[in-house]
């Protein structure tokens, strides 16, 4: 496959309504918000999401035995779709190692491999089964290969201050046996949604960057078929069915590796309203692709 020949630069309109749609484990799992009281999903959630939508498509090409060179390296334990214990297992799986002696020979064997690390790039970062005998030498010698990739995403923010809800909850049945028979302290927690918002994240794929992992046009139009479905699948307590949707994702491929307009240009000619609607500023020969989500 040929490598990225564009320059391409995307934006993801989405909308949450009752809604936890990224906690902040260091704040009671509330929904994320800055100090303005914007909220806020991370970039790193927004890739946990792309990769899981990365790993479904792969499930269907794996029984279509069409999967070569599409697996996801980073994949959650409740979506996984091997038997891999974790990266490093899954990594050893491939290579027969984890420590990419011959780093320029495996790391091109991993992003051909794995089309997320071809995307996002990863940081192999792996302890040594064995210290050192050097006595002159502490540690261990496990290993630290970066992969630079070409897709880069923002984290998604909401395009006015959000109107934060938290509701008591109450568990029927104890989740331990007590004393007195009566219900326990682990009886009782706290929910929180966000009670109607519109968020904006916006991304980029640099060729420069894709000659070093591989990535091509055919993994561009990868990642372009799973950013409408985003929010398919991901239902949960915090986040029932329906709650969160892609409005729209704008696509502005550009004529040249270079790109017509730098990223920062394309990404302010668009504006989001409070309800989801957008105008877009159209630049001499960038037409944007306007695609409805799913």
């Amino acid at each position: 496959m040929a490598v990225l020949t564009k320059k391409i630069d995307f934006a993801i309109i989405m909308s949450v309504k009752n809604a936890n749609p990224n906690g902040d484990p260091l704040n009671g799992n509330r929904p994320r918000t800055d100090y303005e009281g914007y909220g806020e999903v991370t970039d790193v959630c927004l890739k946990r999401k792309i990769r899981d939508r990365l790993v479904e498509r792969y499930e269907l090409l794996k029984k279509e035995k069409k999967e070569n060179g599409q697996a996801v390296l980073i994949q959650s334990d409740d979506r996984k779709c091997d038997d891999a214990t974790s990266v490093r297992d899954r990594v050893e799986k491939m290579l027969s190692s984890a420590n990419l002696k011959n780093q320029k020979e495996d790391v091109d064997k991993v992003c051909k491999e794995w089309i997320d690390v071809r995307a996002f790039g990863q940081l192999f970062a792996f302890k040594s089964d064995k210290k050192k005998k050097d006595e002159d030498s502490d540690g261990d010698t496990g290993t630290s290969v970066p992969i630079r990739g070409p897709v880069t995403i923002q984290s998604a923010f909401s395009t006015e201050p959000v109107s934060l809800s938290s509701t008591q909850i109450t568990k029927s049945v104890n989740a331990e046996d007590t004393k007195d028979g009566k219900r326990s302290s682990d009886t009782m927690g706290m929910k929180h949604r966000v009670d109607k918002g519109t968020y904006v994240t916006f991304g980029s794929m640099n060729p420069q960057l894709a000659e070093r992992t591989g990535f091509s046009d055919e993994d561009a139009i990868v990642i372009k078929e799973v950013l409408p479905r985003l929010f398919e699948n991901d239902a949960s307590s915090a986040r029932p069915e329906g709650s969160m949707e892609v409005l729209k994702v704008i696509w502005w491929e550009h004529n040249c590796k270079s790109g017509q307009y730098s990223s920062a240009k394309v990404h302010h000619s668009l504006n989001v309203h409070t309800d989801g609607t957008y105008e877009l500023t159209l630049l001499p020969k960038l037409v944007p692709e306007e695609i409805p989500g799913f």
